[in-house]
């Protein structure tokens, strides 16, 4: 049997992906089938004859959303494998199963007879009383088909459903290009003097991919691991400017393979696909467009915002800056730092500043130990417990795992913790299953959690930087927002309908843990001693939490307004127009001039291939929301389960069956102040 069948709910009651059964020819055949389910589904809503909205939400909605969510759930799985263990036989299935897939929800949402049928339920008798979260799925629906063209006719609804395939295509081609791109760029060393002050666990892990090409020597790759290590810690600043010339110009017109890997034609085409696309609907942009499904009210909104972020975070990154290059000039003779001498000589000023680095932490952080430790703190904060699993996995790395309340198993999540080739870089975390209700019976959610950290060794752990635990309490933040909703409608549960700019909360709020004392008695166990972290290296740790936020914070604000800039246009720009508005931005904003060369606009995966085109600034304005919401734990306490369970009742397991303006709220009894993330930062109010 296809194993993407095999999981339909509620046949099988879990309904998990069979990894050791998958095979990306099943891809084709799986696809075709799900979708003609939920064609039938279609179908049968249409020759809906209930009366209250309670007979109309079972005979329309429920099937429907029982056979999309079977849809959704197979090309879940697919998508998934593509990501993380892409080969040429998945890009030839996924390919046109995600074509066939856009074709299909394309034409659902431009069905007005079905659309007819969902506004039935909404002006039925019972509808006001019609439970919670089926009422919100209504509305969302209802909306979600005017944004997929719903009133659109003729020539104008058959171009829309030619967009969203084109820019469903040329998403993933972007994805492709920047992994290809990254994958495909080699540095070879014969002589580790060429490596010297680079961590010696870097250092082997390149004498091993060098052996395992039958090379001599060293070989790095542009990996974040790899490059992480050289541009933090090489001496080396020749090594340094290569490197980091290589992983700014990655799939662009500047970098190695030029012609092969080139995102430019792609950037434009999205660009202005996306602006035609709003346009049909009637929006001035795609930034008018993205904000529909935001908290942000207009683009004046989102950009006084980031305006008022730059006015407090510039003044504080030109101080630092300057700080830094005294020091430079000082202790190396450097007159004038480069984009490649940053996390290098911060890294030196830290350890002469404060009495650390980052590496001399790592090994204080094995992974299996910071992994349980993580768990501890969430059995403390939240009132579950995670215990491990058992299922098929898609590499021997993956970690499978069971969330608890007593003996009842509430979720359940896959971790990927390790960078490898043919997977995606960076971190990420993807739905597996929803919670969905049929009958008596309740499916419950399951998670994906990605990570890229380095890989153990045959003789001891994978160690993590403190950034890196950081990034994984992050991703376990969006996993728990998934796991934890107690909603049974797929369409408003866990992660799933909730505004874009609000759907960081949760995973930006669980990193303040990181810097606690106690959290940091659970995570850290010295690789070879066992120890905990000395009490004076814990003081330079918090004292580092600010150490140039100015210069990280200018540059979350150069992508946001970078991404805002390039969808509020119209019409969309062309690429030398993208790159004129680049060093527009990067003139507003950053303080160390970026070479003319730079191109980081060709491997910015999250606007260009995912999902946070003109949306960007999510990532800062929902960290106003979570910096709020922590400050009102009691941090005198090793932790506050009595706020982390109103957390969870009122932010986690709500869902999107209200909005998110008014979850907070309900948390914190008012609205959210800027202020607290300005204090995260270390910034003056």
């Amino acid at each position: 049997m296809n194993s993407l069948l095999s999981t339909s709910f509620p046949e099988r009651r879990v309904g998990l992906p069979q990894f050791d059964r998958f095979s990306a020819l099943e891809i084709a055949e799986a696809i075709d089938l799900l979708i003609a389910r939920v064609e039938k589904a279609v179908e049968q809503a249409k020759t809906a004859d209930g009366q209250t909205a309670q007979q109309r939400y079972a005979q329309i909605a429920a099937p429907l959303e029982q056979a999309q969510d079977d849809l959704r759930g197979a090309f879940g799985t697919v998508e998934h494998m593509h990501r993380v263990c892409d080969s040429e036989a998945m890009r030839a299935a996924y390919g046109p199963a995600q074509e066939r897939v856009t074709e299909h929800y394309t034409q659902l949402m431009q069905n007005r007879e079905l659309f007819d049928a969902f506004q039935s339920i909404a002006q039925a008798p019972g509808f006001e009383t019609l439970e919670l979260a089926k009422r919100r799925a209504i509305e969302r629906f209802l909306r979600d088909f005017h944004l997929g063209g719903v009133a659109l006719q003729g020539a104008a609804a058959t171009r829309f459903a030619e967009i969203a395939v084109a820019r469903a295509k040329l998403c993933t081609e972007f994805e492709e290009a920047v992994l290809d791109a990254t994958e495909a760029w080699k540095k070879h060393l014969e002589q580790a003097e060429s490596l010297r002050g680079v961590p010696q666990d870097a250092v082997n892990r390149f004498a091993k991919l060098a052996a395992a090409q039958g090379k001599s020597g060293y070989l790095i790759g542009l990996d974040y691991p790899s490059y992480h290590a050289v541009m933090s810690y090489a001496e080396d600043r020749n090594l340094r400017a290569e490197l980091y010339q290589a992983y700014a110009t990655r799939a662009s017109d500047q970098g190695p393979d030029a012609g092969r890997y080139d995102n430019s034609a792609r950037i434009e085409q999205l660009l202005a696909l996306k602006t035609e696309a709003a346009k049909l609907l009637g929006f001035a942009s795609a930034a008018h467009e993205s904000l529909a499904t935001k908290m942000a009210e207009s683009p004046e909104q989102v950009l006084r915002f980031l305006e008022q972020l730059i006015a407090k975070a510039r003044p504080a990154a030109a101080r630092e800056l300057e700080n830094l290059q005294q020091f430079a000039r000082v202790s190396h003779g450097i007159e004038r730092l480069e984009p490649w001498d940053l996390a290098f000589f911060s890294e030196k000023y830290k350890a002469a500043q404060l009495g650390f680095d980052d590496e001399s932490l790592r090994p204080y952080f094995p992974y299996p130990h910071v992994l349980a430790g993580l768990f501890a703190i969430i059995e403390q904060l939240f009132g579950v417990q995670v215990r491990a699993g058992e299922t098929s996995v898609w590499h021997k790395d993956v970690g499978f795992y069971h969330l608890c309340v007593g003996e009842q198993i509430v979720a359940s999540f896959y971790i990927d913790p390790y960078a490898r080739a043919k997977k995606r870089s960076g971190a990420w975390m993807d739905v597996c299953r929803s919670q969905r209700r049929v009958g008596e019976l309740t499916r419950r959610p399951v998670a994906y959690l990605n990570c890229n950290f380095a890989a153990p060794s045959e003789r001891a752990p994978s160690c993590l930087s403190h950034s890196d635990v950081v990034t994984l309490f992050h991703e376990f933040g969006h996993g728990l927002h998934h796991m934890l909703s107690t909603v049974e409608v797929p369409a408003v549960g866990g992660i799933e309908g909730v505004e874009w700019d609000a759907v960081e909360l949760p995973s930006q709020f669980l990193e303040n843990f990181v810097w606690q004392d106690a959290a940091l008695d659970l995570l850290a166990s010295h690789v070879d001693t066992g120890a905990k972290i000395p009490e004076a290296l814990k003081q330079q740790l918090r004292a580092s939490k600010h150490f140039h936020s100015g210069l990280f914070l200018v540059r979350q604000l150069e992508f946001a307004l970078f991404d805002f800039s390039l969808h509020q246009l119209t019409p969309a720009p062309t690429i030398a127009q993208c790159l004129a508005i680049a060093e527009q931005v990067r003139a507003q904003t950053a303080v160390l001039p970026a070479p003319s060369w730079h191109r980081y606009s060709h491997s910015f995966s999250h606007i260009f291939g995912g999902g946070y085109a003109a949306g960007y600034y999510s990532y800062l304005w929902a960290q106003v929301l979570s910096a709020d919401a922590f400050a009102a734990f009691d941090t005198s306490k090793p932790f506050d389960s009595q706020c982390g369970q109103r957390f969870r009742q009122e932010i986690l397991a709500v869902g999107a069956t209200r909005d998110a303006a008014d979850s907070f709220r309900a948390f914190r009894g008012r609205d959210p102040e800027i202020s607290a993330l300005l204090e995260s930062y270390g910034l003056p109010g």
